[in-house]
């Protein structure tokens, strides 16, 4: 059993930190059904820690007495068997912690998000919210944790009132099943790939979002994707920014396909500057595509809301429904395996000209195709019910990198330009940045412009350099 030493400092540190989502303390006389709840609780939500042998901060005692210093080890024994009756077992670490030059033991516990919903011995399911470790009982609350955990997916689920034959003899599936090999009919593959239930010779959800022409008709939850276009770079676009908006519906394959379109048409009117002169705003096609594949492939499909995609002038937001499934997260996210949507990710695998050829390279792709592009990384972030990617449109270069580059090609740079060129947004922050240039004699102002015309140029000692 592993076992650390913790300075005072660092046991000043853990017992100042307030209870929160991720993090709990408690006294040695916690018993093991409240070490069940806090740790199907923690497991159920986004993982977490926590520690018992501490006394917290409702005791009153001041932060250097709340050790309590357990004199042997083994005295844990009840605490740690109450884990292993979690069920189903939990992904748990836990090591003992020593203070420098203080008795005792405290043991801290580690656990990981589950890929499944766990539940106390007595059968109850908890759930982290913030401070709080909180049972569910409501049966609906229930299956979307097991919708949101992936353990189960709602592609799964069956379509009662959508006769077979809407799919069967649908145009979709027939085109699909003229370059699928071997041969076979429409009937026979969707029973053979589970897409129809057997037993009741009712549709499964994911038939529909395959094959139906329009899915948001047939399934109770909405399942199209909607484009937004504003013209602004600010984070809270208001109503006088809308340029445009977009719904796309379709079966999958289709729907792929017409939002990359559409994103692209949308973008045209986006003119930025480039080192080239004023271009249109461009992002490597491999990674729209892949970031839009992945939205598709991997939402959830139980939350009733539509994937969005908002264009800016600075950058794509696309916003899934439904967090992260399973064991992923933003850390490991580029790595990790983990289809929510088994049966969407197959079928479209075996399209002619697959959307996601290169199963699980679709993230890393974009990453990838990014930087070779010149742009920042990808930003991914969980906000809400949402996975939320940003594609900004950033270089790589340092600002005064991208002034100076820019300056290369053309005899000024004006504060406007230089915002385009390095996607600084404040027109004060660019000021800064010409100021270091000027400061080490790279550039000058231009006379005679001034005020909104403003511009600056090389140096006699910014050419000599560019020519080094």
């Amino acid at each position: 059993m592993k076992s650390i030493i913790i300075s005072t400092k660092d046991f000043i540190q853990i017992v100042a930190r307030d209870e929160s989502h991720f993090f709990d303390i408690k006294e040695f006389a916690v018993g093991g059904r409240a070490v069940q709840k806090i740790a199907a609780a923690f497991s159920n939500a986004d993982g977490g820690e926590f520690i018992v042998g501490i006394k917290d901060k409702a005791s009153g005692l001041p932060p250097t007495e709340r050790w309590e210093g357990i004199a042997d080890v083994e005295k844990f024994n009840s605490h740690l068997q109450a884990l292993f009756e979690v069920k189903p077992a939990l992904d748990v670490k836990y090591e003992f912690l020593q203070r420098d030059g203080v008795s005792g033991y405290a043991l801290r516990i580690t656990l990981e998000k589950g890929t499944q919903v766990c539940t106390t011995a007595d059968g109850t399911i908890y759930v982290r919210q913030g401070a709080q470790s909180l049972p569910v009982k409501d049966p609906d609350r229930i299956q979307q944790l097991n919708f949101s955990k992936g353990a189960v997916s709602y592609e799964d689920f069956l379509l009662p009132d959508l006769p077979p034959e809407q799919i069967t003899e649908g145009k979709e599936v027939l085109g699909f099943l003229t370059n699928y090999s071997p041969k076979t009919d429409a009937l026979e593959f969707c029973l053979n790939q589970n897409l129809l239930d057997f037993k009741s010779w009712q549709l499964r959800v994911v038939s529909a979002l395959l094959f139906h022409p329009a899915p948001s008709a047939v399934i109770p939850k909405k399942c199209a994707l909607k484009i937004t276009r504003y013209e602004t770079k600010e984070d809270d676009p208001e109503r006088d920014h809308l340029a445009e908006q977009a719904t796309i519906e379709g079966p999958a394959y289709q729907l792929i396909h017409s939002a990359v379109a559409r994103v692209t048409e949308m973008m045209s009117s986006i003119e930025v500057w480039t080192n080239d002169g004023l271009k249109k705003i461009e992002y490597p096609p491999e990674a729209l595509w892949e970031t839009i594949v992945n939205a598709v492939l991997h939402r959830d499909y139980s939350i009733s809301d539509d994937i969005q995609i908002l264009i800016f002038d600075n950058r794509i937001e696309i916003l899934s429904p439904g967090k992260l499934p399973g064991y992923v997260n933003i850390e490991n996210i580029l790595d990790a395996r983990f289809s929510r949507n088994a049966k969407l990710v197959r079928t479209l695998n075996r399209y002619k000209d697959a959307p996601n050829k290169d199963l699980g390279e679709g993230l890393n792709t974009t990453f990838q195709k990014m930087k070779e592009f010149g742009l920042k990384d990808p930003i991914i972030t969980e906000e809400g019910n949402y996975v939320k990617v940003i594609l900004p449109h950033l270089p790589l270069a340092a600002p005064t990198v991208a002034i100076i580059d820019f300056l290369r090609q053309h005899d000024q740079i004006t504060n406007r330009q230089a915002r385009d060129l390095t996607g600084i947004r404040s027109e004060n922050s660019v000021k800064t940045e010409f100021y270091k240039l000027r400061d080490e004699g790279h550039i000058e102002r231009v006379p005679g412009l001034a005020g909104n015309k403003s511009a600056w140029q090389l140096t006699a000692k910014g050419k000599a350099f560019l020519q080094e």
